[in-house]
């Protein structure tokens, strides 16, 4: 047994070698390009955007022996990091304490009066936030990546070259991973646009505000609101039809709606903004609205000191430059790629939200790794599968889901051989409170083998319980191996393995 395990070791100590023989040379490359000033600084990957695809790739591909830089113009992480999951989740997070403390007086708490301190909690958020800044900068470090400060444009150079800050810099590896914006309307198309925020600008905001508008139906504009909503602001929804979610399954999209309007937050339906003027009083809002075979009303809102743009996302490839290249881009700028990943330009590739596909941080992540390992140690077929990805939405109560909707499994399978489970119950948490909130759950079935396609769910928890189902949907579980599932009682979660 031995002698069989023997070439095996040789082989991966002589393949360790060779990379660190090939990194101590690239490394020392690089360097020494540096000082040439009519040269460019030469690596073997270079990655142009520090946040979560970008730095997954260059750390991978350091980990396997080559020299890599990552250029940042902002600050590392990216959205998720700065302005997005992380410290949307630590408001989500927040908003979810102001909810139980309504509940308190049900389950036996009584007394003491609690005040809530934005202050305190964006110094705190903040402060988490940088200490996350510094972690990704000690990592970079570690792996030996130099960290480049500032916007990159390519050149007219022969070679695929960037310039940050006067300097050039090239590679045969160049990935392009700067991610995407929140869209804003002009003022020319919404007079007084520039008046409000987007999701950016939310995490900026120094007080509470009393008073909000937020105007979109995505997930972006579902969690401000819930959250806003929540820490007492009286919040406002604009959505241009009868419904939030519109992408996700319909009967996600149906109780995450009537969920907000329980909440108490005003759904301005069929509606959109025509224009935003300052007023002593705050923010006069106008909303133009027309339901289907009614006629257009005019109405404002007054007072408002918050007005949120979540209209959407595009792409961060402005001023790259990316003419140069050649490179292909869709209608609204995204990069397209293969599934691969590479771009209409041998050599330049393209991960994360900059491509328009799954904008999601463990998305970008896991494409950046999977690239890594296609170009720098020979797994040529090393890529990331897009289908069943799982995504939660944190709204009140949060949304879990992965797979097709009903009506996509319709479109591929045909409606005669689906077969859907659902259910709608009131979680045992709110046998207590006067405060109630659904949870709905929805199995999508497919074939005679009843395969589960979907699953959809929204209610207290479902934002933990779906990474474990997620495995179950991407293994191929059926409907008679959710079945055979010994459930958990009682839990929420027991509810999909016994739906009948």
């Amino acid at each position: 047994m031995s002698l069989r395990k023997t070439p095996f070791a040789l082989l991966t100590f002589q393949r360790r070698l060779s990379f660190f023989t090939h990194r101590k040379k690239s490394l020392v490359f690089a360097r020494t390009m540096a000082g040439s000033p009519s040269s460019p600084t030469r690596f073997d990957l270079l990655v142009i955007g520090g946040g979560s695809g970008g730095l997954a790739g260059a750390r991978r591909a350091a980990e396997l022996g080559v020299s890599a830089a990552v250029i940042e113009s902002l600050k590392l992480g990216g959205t998720c990091v700065n302005v997005g999951c992380v410290p949307k989740k630590i408001m989500w997070n927040t908003a979810v304490h102001a909810e139980y403390i309504h509940d308190h007086g049900d389950y036996g708490f009584h007394g003491g009066n609690l005040k809530f301190s934005w202050r305190l909690l964006k110094e705190k958020r903040d402060a988490y936030v940088r200490r996350l800044n510094d972690i990704y900068q000690n990592n970079l470090d570690k792996a030996q990546i130099q960290t480049i400060s500032g916007h990159a444009v390519f050149t007219s150079d022969p070679e695929p070259t960037v310039e940050v800050n006067g300097s050039k810099y090239t590679a045969p590896h160049i990935l392009i991973a700067t991610g995407g914006r929140p869209s804003m309307p002009s003022d020319e198309e919404v007079p007084g646009a520039s008046l409000g925020i987007n999701s950016d600008g939310f995490f900026e905001l120094e007080h509470l505000p009393k008073r909000s508008v937020i105007v979109g139906a995505g997930y972006i504009a579902v969690e401000m609101a819930g959250i806003l909503s929540a820490l007492g602001s009286k919040a406002s929804m604009i959505i241009r039809q009868d419904k939030v979610l519109r992408n996700f399954d319909s009967l996600i999209s149906e109780n995450c709606t009537q969920e907000l309007e329980k909440a108490g937050i005003e759904l301005c339906k069929n509606s959109q903004v025509k224009s935003i003027r300052k007023t002593d009083s705050g923010l006069e809002v106008t909303v133009v609205t027309k339901a289907p075979d009614e006629e257009e009303k005019i109405s404002t809102i007054q007072g408002v000191d918050c007005l949120l743009w979540a209209i959407g996302r595009e792409p961060n490839t402005e001023g790259l430059n990316l003419d140069a290249l050649g490179l292909k881009q869709d209608e609204r700028g995204h990069i397209v790629v293969d599934e691969f990943q590479n771009t209409s330009r041998k050599g330049i590739y393209a991960v994360g939200d900059v491509c328009g596909k799954a904008l999601l941080t463990p998305v970008a992540i896991a494409a950046g790794r999977k690239l890594a390992h296609r170009i720098f140690e020979g797994k040529k077929d090393s890529k990331l599968d897009y289908s069943n990805i799982p995504t939660v939405v944190f709204s009140h109560p949060p949304v879990g889901t992965v797979g097709l909707t009903e009506e996509e499994a319709g479109t591929t399978y045909g409606k005669e051989n689906l077969k859907t489970y659902t259910t709608s119950f009131t979680p045992m948490y709110h046998a207590m409170t006067t405060r109630k909130t659904q949870c709905v759950m929805k199995l999508v079935c497919a074939g005679k083998e009843e395969k589960v396609v979907g699953l959809h769910m929204q209610g207290l928890g479902c934002d933990e319980m779906l990474q474990g189902f997620a495995v179950a949907v991407k293994m191929g579980a059926t409907k008679a191996d959710f079945d055979n599932t010994i459930a958990i009682h009682p839990t929420s979660s027991e509810e999909l393995v016994t739906l009948r």
